[in-house]
């Protein structure tokens, strides 16, 4: 079995095709992945790998998992935009219950910039729990903090959008779900679903587990996390139906609900287009978001030691501030979300870039793939290469 580079690329990207195929090739013949590239709302690079014979497809769709947050945090910054939402409001304005346990004083500012401390509750989420973003946030609104709020940061990485969500229903009547389709995909026609129509599952290829080497497999388990740790807490493995990551978005349960922190479902075209319209004109379309907003929300507003994650970090509001955390070479005030799987999205607007790759296989070791690195690098060197000579 051999893979195969399908798509095409504009005049002055064949380097990406270059470096995309020779990853490609580097990998077990089971790859399957996508690359997409808009600059200035024009698209660049269309490009996916299958195995030899497979029917998987430029618009074949896999799971987000945290890639999610970015369309979640881009309905937020719409409506902070609209005035709808005051982001130096205290989350209690939006949402009364939220007091319990001290935590009234905290503002929808921090609690985007992941400083709640409300990272999980104590006995864990059930399955079902987990797909559905109103009965965390319920559960959420009683739970003390893990540290008090304001003070330090730390991923939510499975409840930020349902937290972030919760306050946009009270403010909208509306969930962050339905807002997305609404202004967001439908309007643009992406390929990037915040709850996955019927019709649409024969498209979603079930996220593959990890495959690690005897090596990484000795790290993984190496990892000092305790059974009711931070990190366990905020990744759901402490209570009674601990979580499994890998298969997590294989459950039509999820993939129906959307769950507006991991629950998405996408193609490397819907998570570069949603960028791209966020800071470009696309088709005629206006920016969806003001240059002021998109700054305001690729502000750094933490960073340092995130305390669930052990290790340097770095966030806007809702979005990872991706020239920090992963790639130095692109733009400060760069936003844009990776997921634990392997994918990644981000809009540069220093350059007009807006980024999209997702695989199939679970990435090792968890986050944006390593081979984001020298795929992002090859578009961004394409683009000014582009600039430069144009």
């Amino acid at each position: 079995m051999t893979q195969e580079i399908h798509g095409t690329v504009a005049d002055g990207y064949e380097p990406v095709r270059e470096e995309f195929a020779a990853f490609v090739m580097s990998q077990q013949p089971d790859y399957e992945g996508q690359l997409c590239a808009y600059v200035h709302g024009r698209p660049v690079v269309d490009l996916w790998a299958v195995p030899d014979g497979d029917d998987a497809g430029g618009g074949s769709l896999y799971a987000a998992y945290s890639s999610t947050k970015g369309a979640a945090h881009l309905v937020v910054a719409l409506l902070v935009q609209d005035g709808t939402l005051e982001l130096d409001r205290r989350v209690t304005y939006y949402w009364p219950e939220f007091a319990a346990e001290d935590k009234g004083a905290l503002t929808v500012r921090d609690l985007l910039a992941h400083r709640a401390g409300v990272v999980g509750t104590g006995t864990g989420f059930t399955a079902a729990e987990l797909a559905d973003d109103r009965a965390m946030a319920e559960r959420l609104a009683d739970q003390r903090p893990f540290w008090r709020p304001g003070t330090a940061f730390g991923y939510h990485a499975l409840v930020i959008g349902a937290l972030t969500g919760e306050i946009v229903r009270r403010a909208t009547g509306r969930t962050i779900q339905e807002l997305h389709e609404e202004r967001v995909r439908a309007p643009y026609g992406l390929d990037f679903h915040l709850g996955l129509p019927a019709a649409r599952e024969p498209r979603y290829r079930p996220t593959q587990p990890m495959a690690p080497t005897p090596e990484q497999q000795a790290l993984l388990d190496a990892l000092p996390e305790g059974p009711h740790s931070l990190a366990s807490i905020a990744f759901n493995r402490q209570g009674p139906e601990p979580t499994d990551l890998q298969t997590l978005p294989n459950d039509r349960l999820v993939r129906a609900k959307g769950p507006a922190s991991v629950g998405g479902v996408a193609s490397a075209r819907g998570l570069a287009g949603l960028y791209a319209a966020m800071i470009s004109e696309v088709d005629g379309k206006a920016p969806l978001l003001k240059p002021d907003t998109v700054a305001e929300f690729g502000q750094i507003h933490s960073a340092g030691y995130d305390l669930v994650q052990r290790a340097h970090k770095s966030f806007g509001l809702g979005f990872q501030a991706t020239s920090d955390t992963w790639h130095p070479f692109l733009g400060a005030g760069t936003v844009g979300h990776s997921g634990v799987a392997g994918s990644q999205a981000f809009a540069d607007p220093s350059t007009g870039l807006a980024y999209g790759y997702t695989r199939r296989r679970f990435a090792f070791p968890g986050g944006a793939a390593p081979e984001n690195d020298r795929l992002a690098r090859a578009v961004h060197r394409a683009v000014l290469a582009a600039r430069d000579t144009g």
